[in-house]
């Protein structure tokens, strides 16, 4: 083939391909492995498959329309895991890919994950790229995922039909490979001196920090690629003295860490910097070193089920971010356990401060400020004798959890990013104070929709969010039997249920996820008097006459009517509405589409039908 025909790279794949005597016309058939052996490898790569599950979750979010696969395989090119829409799994090309199949170059000649593997670089093969006619209808975006000692770790890839093609989508994939060799990065040096610098300090807090780690003696013992960018020129191999890199004893710039969270850095070059130590309270200049656990070992117990793979990965990144004061970004379907998790997360961090939530959708706008940073007595009329703490201060040294963040109002973000800005109170006519707060924040809502129409402020989503994890949906998580055991147990200690009445409860869709499930169990330690739960009392419950489908539809149906008869009592004021049912009001919107759209028997109805006017 004529050069100039194709990319450089897709060119030198074809030839790849034609030296290891692989023919175009003659496609292969698809290799996989057992599944005892898939096991095995899922088991060996158990945490950066449970970071790269957690993103794959995030980023499949992240890219509009159907027809998308989300993919981790291993340095070799075998599929580990993959998350998909069902119209692209049930396709073609989607039976082609799922887990403990090979897509290295060697087997089915140019593609995304093979050629990414080789290069070890990001790289799109898209359509006719594809040196086998049959994957010439896909087109494939893929990352790599690099150790913290810069060996391959894996490679993410996310796939779709030529037509669904987007073209941010190599963007949000490399922002999702950056963010599991930050999650790699900081559980490896976890014991150490880990050093979080960038030359804008607005995104200090964002994908693109430069991350150091330095052992006891202020020795560089690895970085990061963007730290390896910023410092392009710099010796930055192990066992380089902090000193020579930047013009600051490590002495100095650790004491300096303990009384202020961020400061200046002056490479030797002359160039600028913002920097903080993540982790001083682990440090071992700070206190002795002690020899460091496996990561079992060290988690802390929680209170609830994470037995699912992607639930016990988000559970150990969550830990680990608390241990290091990261602010975290909690996603999640309304009844998935936000809460719970950040609740754990405070206990993970050690901190012997407060838990203190605060739900941002119910917080008035007209008293944010006095709520939040409290006042002084006889700061204004009405002030309460002795002034008000306030929120923020009752979090000194504890945890503040912001709960329905993309509810939040405008007044309050404004206030919550100049507060993020220097972690300093000022009550209302009183004298400001510094505190110590690690922040969590919790959504059901699209804030990057929010972010785009102007309703949530970008800076701030990127200042909460330094880690994002997602939630699943109770009815894709692999756990639910220990689930149902475990809520039962909180509901009635005394009774039992057997599994064929589990079964019956895992055929449903479960729309309101835990909290539904709780409700369900509930009634069914009323309705049935028998020490154990059988299917039949299951049954009953959710609906002798009805398919499992239907029985769901049917609590639905009634979660929505309920929402409904609330919406016409609060006198059609969504706000009242949400604030009387404990939800948020991204969820009294859908419920009123969905009633709307029951109404005209199925058909279409735009938003605006619902929301005809926003500020009731």
């Amino acid at each position: 083939m004529p050069t100039g025909l194709l990319p450089v790279d897709i060119y030198d794949s074809w030839l790849r391909c034609v030296a290891l005597g692989l023919d175009c016309d003659r496609p292969p058939n698809m290799e996989y492995v057992s599944g005892g052996e898939l096991r095995a490898e899922q088991e060996r790569r158990s945490f950066v498959r449970g970071l790269a599950l957690a993103e794959m979750q995030v980023l499949h979010q992240q890219i509009a329309g159907t027809n998308f696969l989300i993919a981790f395989a291993t340095p070799e090119g075998l599929l580990l895991d993959i998350v998909a829409d069902e119209s692209f799994k049930d396709g073609p090309d989607g039976k082609a890919i799922r887990p403990g199949v090979w897509w290295d170059e060697r087997r089915c000649g140019t593609n995304g994950i093979g050629i990414t593997a080789f290069l070890k670089r990001p790289a799109v093969v898209h359509g006719d790229d594809h040196f086998y006619s049959r994957f010439r209808s896909l087109t494939c975006c893929a990352a790599p995922v690099f150790d913290p000692d810069g060996s391959l770790a894996g490679v993410l890839d996310a796939s779709c039909d030529c037509v669904s093609r987007q073209s941010h989508t190599r963007v949000l994939v490399e922002m999702s490979a950056t963010q599991i060799e930050n999650g790699l990065f900081r559980e490896r040096h976890w014991r150490d001196i880990v050093v979080a610098f960038h030359n804008r300090s607005e995104f200090l807090h964002t994908l693109s920090v430069g991350l150091l780690a330095l052992d006891e003696s202020g020795c560089i013992l690895a970085a990061n690629q963007a730290a390896r960018a910023s410092l392009h020129g710099l010796p930055l191999s192990p066992g380089q003295p902090f000193g020579e890199i930047f013009r600051t004893r490590i002495s100095d710039f650790i004491g300096e860490s303990r009384r202020s969270e961020r400061q200046r850095l002056q490479d030797v070059v002359g160039s600028n910097y913002v920097a903080r130590v993540e982790s001083p309270q682990v440090s071992p200049m700070l206190r002795a070193v002690s020899t460091p656990r496996p990561l079992a070992e060290r988690a802390h117990p929680t209170d609830f089920v994470a037995i699912d793979p992607t639930v016990a990965a988000i559970v150990r990144q969550t830990e680990a971010a608390a241990r290091r004061k990261m602010p975290i970004l909690i996603r999640g379907e309304t009844g998935t356990g936000k809460e719970q998790l950040a609740r754990h997360a405070h206990r993970a961090s050690g901190r012997k401060g407060a838990f203190v939530a605060i739900n941002c959708a119910a917080l008035p706008e007209s008293l944010v400020e006095s709520e939040l940073f409290g006042y002084s007595e006889g700061a204004f009329t009405g002030a309460r004798k002795g002034g008000a703490v306030g929120l923020f201060r009752q979090a000194d040294g504890g945890t503040l959890f912001l709960d329905e963040i993309g509810e939040m109002p405008t007044a309050l973000q404004a206030v919550l990013l100049r507060f993020l800005d220097d972690w300093t109170v000022r009550p209302v006519g009183g004298a400001e104070k510094k505190v110590d707060v690690f922040l969590v924040s919790a959504t059901n809502a699209g804030l990057e929709k929010a972010v785009a129409s102007g309703s949530f402020r970008a800076d701030l989503m990127f200042r909460l969010n330094a880690l994002e994890v997602n939630l699943p949906p109770l009815g894709q998580r692999t756990d639910f039997a220990a689930i149902v055991r475990k809520v039962l147990a909180d509901v009635d200690q005394e009774r039992r249920i057997d599994d064929s009445a589990i079964q019956r409860l895992a055929e449903c869709a479960w729309p309101g996820n835990i909290r539904q499930l709780r409700n369900v169990l509930l009634r069914l330690t009323l309705e049935d008097s028998e020490p154990t739960i059988g299917v039949d009392a299951a049954a009953g419950v959710l609906g002798k006459a009805q398919s499992a489908p239907s029985q769901c539809s049917t609590l639905h149906e009634h979660h929505r009517a309920r929402v409904y008869a609330t919406y016409i009592e609060c006198h059609r004021n969504v706000s009242e509405t949400a604030r009387q049912l404990g939800v948020s009001r991204n969820t009294i919107y859908r419920a009123l589409e969905e009633q709307a759209r029951g109404a005209q028997g199925g058909r279409r109805v735009e938003v605006h039908d619902v929301r005809a006017d926003k500020s009731r």
